[in-house]
């Protein structure tokens, strides 16, 4: 970084490499004021964290800074079995009644004791805008604080929803924060980071998109039990976690091949060769079920308001190109029409044969009939994440091949993050199709699968209104039997595959690479910091 350093002072580097020398100058100035003590753990995550509230917003960074500094009344294991995390439960025995107890010993940041009044508020706050939430509540009877330490929720009916969406991995976990904070309109980003979970957010250090220092929690109590995904005992065994921002991928790997950093969130395909065999690194991939890529429409505004000019599109796109440009290897992809997972019980094969290929044809002929007149599609394009800047590319090049006029918008993440959730015409700075990714574990039922609400200007960025869907949901959430779970899961993939609501892109796994000085790394599908040690060699 020095010769970088110094020839770009002077100007004498070539034009094409005063981008990456920028890069790495910016880097070298942010690592210069990390705490270079053996219990500081420095990250690069996927991009750099402006958007806080993870409430507010499904993004998974906001989500993983979530886990780092709240905690859920529930948690979930590897064998997706839910256990008390901040509280335990006893329900009626007409299974309508839970009473939740706070365990001892929980305090916010500010010091202060966690309350169930705390928790009421979280939860209301939670299931106004979360998707599992927004059917839980109508079958809420009540929710009320019996004292400091226990709450209640009676049920109209039974229902499993309700351990289902307080245990939720992703995204939006049902994270609790104090009464004051929570009592935040849903709609209104809070500006008080405090929690009660194992580390805290140290608010005198942050620059967005730049840095996020995260402190042990020293009065945090873990629980006794094994650790496991988002269950147990969130044991912290460092003092610091700090994240840097670094735009630019190498300069991040030349990072932690240098010992600057300690762990990168998310490797690109093309560049692990760099630190694949390395005494020093270890490359692994931690989310073992994976994720799956897909794109949404905006179905509020032209042209995506016409179904048939959704499928139009929906038939353009091959999964194949996508994933190739994507992830390139094939040990780390495959093709998958189900919107709720390959491999997942509800796993469903509808529209594979039209929605994994490219059917440019067909695609041709739908926007014929649907009279397509040319409006343009404002297709948002992250350009500062590996795992999404390479869908939006295929996917304008798809559309313009099948007759579509496309106005590809570049950004960065988080500024497309703060976009989803834009109602306007895409003419007045709206968009028209955004790609993402998302975890399998959390996308295998028709509720923590984000993707399937379908409730319009209710439902997540794209706002499909399709009543037949959410009539399934509610259906779904009313049924024990497993049997019919899946003939309504099924139901649901040819809704949501017919009308547009997502379109799949296939499924992949993604890298992380890490020092060896760090141990207790936790295979999780979301990212988290606790129960790893630093060695001081």
């Amino acid at each position: 970084m020095t010769i970088f350093k110094t020839h770009l002072l002077q100007g004498s580097l070539p034009q094409s490499w005063r981008g990456i020398a920028s890069a790495a100058l910016l880097a070298s100035t942010l690592l210069a004021g990390v705490n270079a003590q053996a219990s500081t753990v420095t990250v690069v995550m996927q991009s750099g964290l402006r958007v806080m509230d993870p409430i507010l917003t499904t993004a998974f960074l906001t989500r993983d800074h979530g886990y780092m500094i709240y905690d859920t009344l529930l948690g979930v294991d590897a064998d997706f079995k839910i256990h008390p995390q901040m509280a335990s439960w006893t329900v009626s025995d007409d299974n309508k009644t839970y009473t939740f107890t706070l365990r001892e010993g929980l305090k916010w940041h500010d010091g202060a004791p966690v309350k169930a009044e705390d928790c009421v508020a979280s939860i209301k706050r939670w299931a106004s805008v979360d998707s599992t939430g927004q059917v839980l509540m109508p079958m809420v009877a009540d929710i009320a604080v019996i004292d400091d330490k226990q709450f209640e929720v009676k049920l109209k009916e039974p229902t499993t929803l309700l351990l289902e969406g307080l245990s939720k991995l992703s995204s939006r976990p049902a994270f609790m924060m104090p009464k004051r904070i929570a009592q935040t309109s849903s709609a209104t980003p809070i500006t008080e980071y405090i929690g009660s979970g194992p580390f805290k957010f140290v608010t005198s250090e942050f620059k967005p998109g730049l840095k996020v220092v995260y402190e042990k929690n020293t009065d945090y109590v873990p629980r006794s039990e094994k650790s496991s995904w988002t269950s147990g005992g969130k044991t912290v065994k460092v003092d610091r976690v700090e994240w840097i921002g670094m735009p630019d991928q190498m300069t991040a790997l030349n990072a932690l091949q240098n010992g600057e950093v300690d762990f990168i969130q998310q490797v690109p395909f093309d560049l692990l060769p760099l630190v694949e065999g390395r005494d020093d690194i270890k490359v692994s991939v931690l989310d073992k079920l994976g994720a799956w890529t897909y794109f949404r429409f905006n179905h509020l505004y032209p042209p995506f308001d016409n179904k048939l000019v959704r499928q139009a599109a929906m038939a353009a796109v091959a999964q194949e190109d996508v994933l190739k440009a994507l992830v390139g290897n094939p040990d780390y992809y495959k093709t998958c029409p189900a919107v709720m997972g390959c491999g997942n019980p509800n796993a469903n094969n509808y529209g594979a044969d039209w929605i994994v290929p490219a059917k440019i044809e067909k695609a041709q002929a739908l926007l014929k009939e649907a009279k397509y007149d040319g409006t343009p599609v404002v297709l948002l394009q992250p350009t500062d994440i590996a795992m999404l800047s390479a869908q939006p590319v295929v996917i304008g090049a798809a559309l313009r091949k099948a007759g579509f006029k496309v106005d590809m918008k570049p950004m960065d993440w988080q500024t497309v993050v703060t976009q989803q959730s834009n109602q306007k015409a895409p003419s007045e700075g709206g968009w028209n199709i955004f790609s993402t990714y998302s975890i399998l574990a959390t996308s295998g039922d028709p509720f923590g699968n984000t993707t399937l609400a379908a409730s319009g200007r209710k439902s997540w960025a794209g706002w499909p209104d399709v009543p037949e869907i959410e009539a399934l949901r509610l259906k779904y959430a009313k049924s024990v039997d497993p049997a019919e779970r899946k003939e309504i899961a099924a139901q649901i993939q040819k809704l949501a595959i017919d009308e547009g609501v997502v379109m799949p892109l296939g499924q992949f796994s993604i890298p992380a690479a890490y020092s060896t000085k760090l141990s207790g790394v936790m295979e999780s599908p979301v990212t988290v910091f606790w129960n790893i040690e630093k060695a001081d060699k």
